[in-house]
């Protein structure tokens, strides 16, 4: 007898796990990773349309978490001392397990290699409205496994 389904089950964005360097960001609320590819177009004499291909890649994205531990920091100061740029490995795993792409394909497992942060990284921020720290931190990855 097969089972009867009504409803799709999309990946849920809460169901998932963002590590760096192997340890589990247990602070993160957010990570977001997007493969761009370098895009030449062009067209010959006599073609209408232009034709496309991909030349290379960008791999970037951040990490949103609300400050608990002073990984950043240490980064940050270990450069300042030694002039060698972190190289970092971020994974994100996606493991909704009651959706159909769970069903279909698995666990959803991206690793990034050579990864540098980019962008302003936050050492300290006060606020009189007493919000809680939440630091949005941009990356750049060199390849991905």
């Amino acid at each position: 007898m097969a089972v009867m389904t009504y409803n799709k089950n999309p990946i849920s964005l809460k169901e998932g796990k963002a590590f760096i360097d192997g340890v589990e960001i247990v602070d993160s609320i957010q990570c977001n990773i997007t493969f761009t590819p370098d895009v030449w177009q062009g067209k010959q004499l006599g073609e209408r349309s232009n034709s496309a291909r991909w030349l290379g890649y960008n791999i970037t994205g951040n990490i949103t978490r609300r400050r608990s531990t002073n990984w950043l920091e240490t980064k940050i100061r270990e450069y300042l001392n030694d002039g060698g740029t972190p190289e970092l490995t971020i994974q994100g795993v996606m493991n909704d397990d009651n959706s159909d792409y769970y069903a279909a394909h698995g666990t959803n497992i991206i690793t990034l290699v050579g990864v540098v942060l980019t962008g302003d990284l936050p050492l300290t921020r006060l606020d009189s409205n007493g919000e809680v720290v939440e630091d949005n931190i941009a990356f750049h990855a060199k390849a991905m496994t």
